[in-house]
């Protein structure tokens, strides 16, 4: 039994691949097998892999005739074929240093409570050029705090999720399969964020490590759709990780106004763009009234504030 699962879900990212696959076959680390997974694609991602078909760390490929229509479907089925004591989800898009399978199995076997160990990121675009280090996300949470490595107990990294995916890719991320199998099933109905959802659940129950060194590439796309509907998505997934995560944890004091009340004013901006169906509405208002009792009073607050807004901005005649 290999150490390392290496699923490696693909969709149309033939431009991405060949530097993808060769920076996991030049790992320092080298206990891995390798499942490949095409979701359908429509470039020549076939062509592009054929060339590592015997390669001796393939161990799975399957190539789908009808697409799945979402890549966490794909996470899924990498999940159920993997034999590997860890796993680690290599999009296809990104790519990594050589020492980064070898310093998180490191992490994960030094520290048996860690579920799940993950590098810092460097956010690049299309070309490759690096952006900005995925440290910025989280410095508005702590400034210091992801400047060097830790280990942390599972529940307290959790008020930081409350806030945001502190987590954001997960090419970053190596998983204890016994954990993630205990974290039970993986939600395929989420769109966006069931990633979110896993760190969730899997810190739920374990601790979590974390290397300072930016030894991930996480590839930002330009053309990536941003509308209205989406936007309610984002904050709907959203919504239901942070229901999760109160059923699990005390909110601390500050998040109330923070982080809860903004989320609400958020909505209340897209439902005021009159673009949202009613049964979209009714879902996001559904799981604010299960997180916050005096939701009603926090939608009126939102309101008012809205109003003394537009009155300030106003001079008088």
């Amino acid at each position: 039994m290999p150490k390392i699962s290496v699923i490696i879900p693909n969709y149309n990212h033939a431009r991405y691949l060949e530097q993808r696959i060769e920076s996991i076959l030049n790992q320092t680390f080298q206990d891995f097998e390798i499942i490949f997974l095409d979701d359908s694609s429509t470039d020549n991602s076939r062509e592009v892999f054929a060339k590592y078909t015997h390669h001796p760390k393939i161990n799975q490929i399957i190539f789908n005739e009808i697409n799945s229509g979402s890549g966490y479907k794909q996470w899924s089925k990498g999940f159920s074929l993997a034999t590997g004591e860890y796993i680690w989800i290599a999009e296809s898009d990104d790519y990594a240093e050589p020492t980064i399978l070898e310093k998180l199995v490191q992490k994960l076997d030094h520290n048996p409570s860690v579920g799940l160990a993950y590098t810092q990121s460097w956010n690049i675009n299309d070309e490759g050029e690096r952006i900005h280090l995925c440290k910025e996300w989280t410095d508005a949470l702590d400034e210091v705090r992801w400047s060097g490595d830790f280990v942390n107990v599972g529940r307290d990294e959790c008020k930081y999720l409350l806030d945001r995916n502190t987590i954001p890719n997960a090419s970053a991320v190596l998983m204890r399969r016994s954990v993630l199998i205990e974290a039970g099933k993986f939600d395929t109905q989420f769109r966006l964020a069931a990633d979110y959802l896993l760190w969730a659940k899997m810190l739920m129950i374990s601790d979590i490590a974390y290397i300072a060194e930016p030894l991930n590439y996480f590839r930002s796309h330009a053309n990536t759709v941003r509308n209205t509907t989406r936007a309610a998505l984002e904050l709907e997934e959203r919504l239901i990780v942070i229901c999760y995560l109160l059923k699990g944890i005390q909110a601390p004091e500050p998040f109330w106004e923070q982080v809860f009340h903004p989320v609400v004013g958020w909505w209340m901006r897209l439902m005021a763009s009159e673009k949202l169906p009613l049964s979209v509405n009714l879902r996001i208002y559904s799981i604010l009234r299960d997180i916050d009792s005096n939701i009603n009073y926090r939608i009126l607050r939102n309101s008012i504030e809205v109003l003394m807004r537009k009155v300030r901005s106003h001079p008088q005649v």
